[in-house]
């Protein structure tokens, strides 16, 4: 194998597993080999999977041979983050705080995965359990785009493998951003979906009712590939949906036209920087030439949730890290423990204003988006940031919360989301579209980004730093 085949998409590299030009076991190996010669200096992966992933591999290979196909995943190399159980592998969230004991058993998502025929080839690095900064002891996961920005905050380890051609997919987790925010920095797709698609259960949360769980990938045909196959209900989660499976691969082939797509042209430019607000004007220009109706809409003002997502997920913080803080305090990384203290500092008044913040919103953003069926905004304000902006020693800040703007107001309503690659600045930047959904309308995001992503015609690019 050359090493340009580790870049290629999931869905090519499983047609050629089922066509057997490729093996599982090679592929495998190859995707190991890759791993062990660049993680060094990505620090993509906390850990590495090496001797079950080759298991995993032979049992594909046999299957595949027999004609036993399970789906577009079998026998492909995943990665999956590391605050979601593997069994028989420690869970750490990327932190000192935790119990070095292995996970009895598979999380939801890993055994959605392990069923559908994936390799899962390691756990992805993070920052500490999924906020905003990194606990001091770790090294960063290094964008390969440019070293000296940032891959993306929480699901960064899971925005670089994908990018770098170390898994042919990656699960990431998203309660203000951190699908979105990795995808757009990393120049890869990222798939948040409508909150309770996939299941939470022996996945360590950040704020309860503001996770999600999703892919990322290098095209759109592969994240709806893989949501396709972890979503689904799980009776060890009782907020998982009971609905069914969204079919986004069916829907590719749709097409956008027809699909009428919300733009709040104010919202989506007003602060963003200039070649962010560029792009997306480019972004909206290539959606109508795919055969999308563009119409203009009023998105309801953001920084009331911003305010608001603080303090609801502070507040969740507290109670999921109940009997490990203030217990061990010391454990804590700066960024991590200070949120903790800000969280035990509020009243019982302040989250339920942010509860009622939360209702409040989500009702004004489904009149918003009553007469369309999605909303396009860029999925950062900025190009991605210098990483210098989050030293593992600072403590926690809302700094960050201008960057939330396009993203954690659609963790506070649920809704699912699509962020795009749409291009690169003059500096070799990645740039990012994203796409807003309705509830369960994962199958029109993914419809509506294939279209936009077949509209551009240069050629895939594959980071300089990779």
């Amino acid at each position: 194998m050359s090493d340009a085949d580790l870049f290629a998409t999931l869905t090519e590299t499983h047609r050629r597993l089922v066509r057997r030009e490729l093996s599982p076991v090679e592929l495998v190996r190859a995707q190991l080999e890759r791993i062990d010669a660049r993680n060094p200096a990505l620090h993509a992966y906390l850990v590495v999977l090496a001797e079950s992933a080759l298991e995993e591999a032979r049992a594909a290979e046999k299957e595949l041979a027999a004609g036993r196909v399970r789906g577009p995943l079998h026998g492909v190399p995943i990665g999956v983050k590391d605050l979601c159980d593997v069994a028989g592998v420690v869970t750490t969230s990327a932190s000192k705080v935790l119990d070095p004991v292995p996970a009895a058993r598979d999380s939801g998502v890993v055994r959605k995965l392990r069923a559908a025929g994936a390799v899962i080839v390691g756990k992805l690095h993070q920052t500490e359990f999924a906020l905003s900064g990194y606990h001091p002891s770790l090294p960063v996961p290094v964008n390969p785009w440019d070293p000296t920005r940032f891959a993306g905050v929480s699901s960064s380890g899971s925005g670089v493998a994908a990018a770098a051609g170390l898994a042919f997919a990656t699960i990431g987790t998203d309660t203000g951003g951190s699908i979105r925010f990795p995808a757009a920095a990393c120049g890869v797709v990222g798939l948040k979906p409508t909150r309770g698609r996939v299941s939470r259960a022996g996945a360590f949360p950040l704020g309860g009712s503001l996770d999600h769980i999703g892919p990322l990938a290098r095209s759109v045909a592969d994240v709806a590939a893989v949501l396709d196959a972890i979503a689904g209900p799980d009776p060890d989660d009782p907020t998982a949906l009971d609905a069914p499976s969204p079919d986004c691969v069916a829907a590719l082939g749709e097409g956008a036209r027809g699909v009428r797509i919300g733009v709040d042209l104010a919202y989506a430019t007003d602060g963003a920087q200039p070649e962010v607000a560029e792009a997306f004007r480019r972004d909206v220009r290539r959606l109508e030439a795919a055969g999308a109706t563009i119409v203009p809409i009023r998105v309801p003002p953001v920084e009331p949730v911003i305010a608001a997502w603080h303090v609801l997920c502070a507040a969740e913080v507290v109670v999921h890290h109940r009997g490990l803080f203030p217990e061990r305090a010391g454990f804590y990384g700066p960024t991590f423990r200070s949120f903790l203290e800000y969280g035990t500092r509020l009243s019982g008044a302040e989250v339920a204003a942010a509860w009622l913040a939360r209702e409040l919103w989500n009702g004004q953003l489904a009149a918003a988006l009553a007469p369309v069926a999605l909303l396009a905004c860029p999925s950062m304000p900025a190009l991605p940031l210098p990483q210098s902006l989050f030293p593992p020693d600072a403590p926690f800040t809302p700094a960050v919360s201008p960057m939330m703007r396009f993203t954690g107001p659609y963790d506070f309503s649920g809704s699912p989301t699509l962020s795009l690659p749409s291009g690169f600045t003059d500096g070799g930047l990645p740039l990012s579209l994203q796409l807003v959904g309705k509830a369960l309308g994962e199958a029109t995001l993914c419809r509506v980004g294939h279209a936009f992503e077949a509209a551009d015609p240069s050629p895939r690019r594959r980071p300089p730093h990779a």
